[in-house]
């Protein structure tokens, strides 16, 4: 019997193609993390987005006293977020729909009167009649928990407050809030504690 000269160099061409091809397949790359930078935003950044956030969050509705303009109320400027203004004589209201449930504001919404009593906006300014000597952790908890003076052991906010709006939200805004009214203009404003319903 005769074998092909040729055989051996086919065995040998056999055996190196998977050679070849083994050698040719690429590695994959060993997988890295990346690493994502997170960049604390600076003083200026968390002022203008506490503003921002204050602004779309309706604070000024009921916070800032207002007075008559072109277009209606306007915001006091100099007495901007710093509440129901304290040398204002209280409205004495007796209105019988307040009995039956409905619910009334003071000309520029820093006061209203309800089934809960009477109720006052709060002095939201860095001065020490408001917010000048809370911490972050006591505004979140009076924002978020409905706590008056964020004290665990406090009364509940009463209406018109919407805190359980911002129940959930988020500590990056509660801390540019916070920012930002520690930033404004303070203003000296001691708001008259809520008058409970059948002191009205």
């Amino acid at each position: 019997m005769k074998f092909s000269s040729n055989l051996p160099k086919i065995a040998l061409i056999i055996l190196i193609i998977p050679l070849l091809l083994s050698s040719c397949k690429k590695e994959p790359a060993p997988a890295t993390e990346e690493v994502v930078e997170v960049k604390e935003p600076t003083q200026e950044e968390l002022i203008a987005q506490g503003e921002y956030l204050v602004g779309i969050m309706g604070c000024h509705d009921c916070h800032s006293p207002k007075r008559m303009g072109e277009k209606g109320p306007e915001i006091i400027p100099e007495l901007m977020l710093s509440g129901y203004p304290a040398e204002r004589p209280l409205v004495p209201l007796k209105h019988e729909l307040i009995k039956e449930g409905f619910a009334m504001f003071y000309p520029d919404l820093t006061a209203s009167v309800g089934p809960w009593g009477g109720s006052f906006a709060a002095n939201l300014t860095p001065h020490e009649s408001g917010i000048g000597n809370w911490t972050e952790e006591q505004f979140k908890r009076a924002l978020t928990q409905g706590k008056a003076k964020g004290m665990e052991n406090g009364r509940m906010l009463l209406p018109p407050m919407p805190w359980m709006n911002y129940a959930n939200m988020k500590d990056e805004d509660v801390r540019a809030v916070y920012t930002y009214l520690k930033s404004i203009n303070p203003v000296e404003n001691v708001v008259p504690a809520p008058v409970a319903p059948d002191g009205m």
